[in-house]
């Protein structure tokens, strides 16, 4: 059995939600951990708990930052934590999973299915065993009580209802 520790010098945790309905913005959170138990040679075997800590949201705009730490959005002072707890981990074929678990935001739990792509193990230049993995998924911001938004002049909203995000993660196994 291994031992993981993430190597958050080579791990980011981004998303991305249409602005206005015509423009991407993109963040990512600057603080967050993922445990993993288990033998990396049965990944099936994997347990995963993922904690972020929301106030340290970063879309590259303070003023946005803030409104989504306030009461509008994500409420830090209430709920200072996103957690997802693994519940299984099925094969697709070649390097394709299904990560399910239960992700929750706000005080909202819901079943959510990733797409986890496993990128492998190697070897770095100082003798660390690594292993790489891609999590893909997207949810509706209004499932887990985000709901704040605006009508448009033009129909629209200010903010979709659709949240995509990636996880880039690397772990040092020993």
């Amino acid at each position: 059995m291994a031992t993981w520790s993430l190597d958050k010098a080579h791990s980011e945790l981004e998303f991305r939600i249409k602005h206005m309905m015509i423009s991407t913005v993109k963040g990512l959170f600057d603080d967050f951990d993922v445990h993993v138990q288990g033998d990396p040679a049965d990944l099936a075997s994997l347990h995963v708990e993922v904690s972020i800590a929301v106030n340290s949201i970063n879309t590259k705009n303070e003023q946005r930052d803030q409104h989504l730490r306030s009461e509008d959005f994500f409420n830090v002072g209430a709920f200072p934590k996103i957690t997802f707890t693994s519940t299984q981990l099925t094969a697709k074929g070649g390097d394709d999973y299904t990560l399910e678990g239960e992700l929750s935001i706000k005080g909202q739990t819901k079943a959510v299915k990733l797409n986890l792509e496993n990128g492998g193990v190697a070897v770095d230049p100082w003798g660390n065993k690594k292993a790489g993995f891609t999590v893909k998924g997207e949810i509706k911001r209004e499932d887990f009580g985000l709901t704040w938004n605006t009508v448009l002049e033009t129909g629209g909203v200010m903010v979709s209802s659709d949240v995509k995000f990636e996880a880039n993660i690397q772990f040092i196994l020993t």
